[in-house]
């Protein structure tokens, strides 16, 4: 997974500029890659966070979309 794919399953899980998704990862590495891949987005302007939740096999986000192309 990288951020454009990221961002962009961001916007198929959105109403509008709210999202909310379950992002499922097989070991620690997939959380530290997705942790790392939402701070760069964060930092970029193009999401705002809301929620986040690391789940035994998922990682749980909520937050608004601020600004993204499809």
């Amino acid at each position: 997974m990288n951020k454009s794919e990221l961002l962009k399953n961001l916007h198929s899980s959105s109403r509008s500029n709210l999202f909310s998704i379950e992002i499922p990862k097989a070991v620690k590495e997939d959380e530290r890659l997705i942790d790392g891949l939402v701070r760069e987005l964060v930092q970029d302007g193009k999401i705002k966070l809301r929620e986040v939740v690391q789940r035994d096999c998922s990682v749980y986000l909520s937050g608004i979309i601020k600004y993204a192309t499809k």
